[in-house]
């Protein structure tokens, strides 16, 4: 039995040992290079090899560090928050009234992915814009008489292209844990005595929760880290911490620095989306 459960293990080890190394070689040892470049310090051309913690005291205590971070955060949690919102109802349309058509729905939430990320932001600013398609609109309509200024070039804009950009990954996991939700306990409820708002509250949202927790991570983590949105619709009340890191990177040539508030940004996301889980299993475990 120990020589089968050791010819086991070893066939299982060489099987994973490929895939490991390849996860290894594509996203630990960039990590450990971002790490190791963030101890650095940077003078023009000159890279000081010399490990200091220099550029983690200005990434937390520069003003527009600290800013952008904050900024980045805040953007981040609205447009989790909105995502979510609005794409749990299109999910529980789906999963509880879509039927046959389900597939076909489904279908039809990939569409904006047809389309490239940059041509679905440029299609929001041109949406946007101070003669776009929303002004004119309202003003054929007479609804206002100038063009409205604070729906672009300003946080607004990035939440709501983001919220839109993301939308699709936030209805799939949605409707995978509608779709798992046992429709015997809601008939049961329903015998009970049940309203639909309480049928909603005791059974479908709880037993929903998963997907809710696996959409807002999904959404949040990668938001926080976009440049391009920002870039494009955002303007300068909409720059975000991933756009001075890029700077850094690039015009500033400081490497180090940038790679400090790449470090210290992940850290932040890390933490907070740690909390997010262990609370979200606090609460199952409540209500079960």
């Amino acid at each position: 039995m120990k020589d089968w459960f050791t010819r086991e293990s070893r066939s299982g080890l060489k099987l994973v040992a490929g895939p490991f190394g390849f996860s290894l070689l594509l996203l630990a040892a960039p990590l450990l290079m971002m790490l190791l470049l963030s101890f650095w310090t940077q003078n023009y051309l000159d890279l000081d090899r010399t490990l200091s913690f220099a550029n983690y005291e200005e990434a937390w205590t520069h003003p527009v560090y600290r800013m952008l971070m904050q900024r980045s955060l805040v953007i981040s949690i609205l447009v989790t928050l909105c995502t979510v919102i609005l794409a749990f109802p299109m999910a529980y349309f789906i999963s509880f009234y879509g039927g046959k058509r389900k597939s076909l729905w489904l279908f039809l939430i990939t569409i904006p992915f047809w389309t490239s990320y940059l041509l679905r932001i440029f299609m929001w600013k041109i949406i946007l814009g101070y003669n776009g398609v929303l002004n004119s609109t309202l003003q054929w309509l007479s609804v206002i008489e100038e063009p409205l200024t604070f729906i672009l070039y300003n946080a607004n804009a990035v939440v709501l292209s983001l919220a839109h950009a993301w939308a699709p990954f936030a209805i799939l996991p949605i409707f995978v844990s509608l779709e798992k939700i046992d429709r015997s306990l809601l008939e049961a409820a329903r015998d009970l005595g049940d309203t639909a708002f309480q049928r909603f509250i005791r059974i479908t949202l709880p037993l929903a929760m998963p997907g809710i927790v696996a959409a807002s991570l999904i959404i949040f983590i990668p938001t926080i880290g976009d440049y391009i949105t920002p870039k494009l619709v955002g303007g300068t009340d909409g720059l975000m911490i991933a756009n001075m890191i890029q700077v850094q990177f690039s015009k500033a040539n400081n490497a180090p620095l940038g790679a400090a508030l790449a470090v210290s940004a992940m850290l932040i996301v890390g933490m907070i989306a740690a909390c997010f889980v262990f609370f979200n299993r606090r609460y199952l475990r409540s209500q079960s």
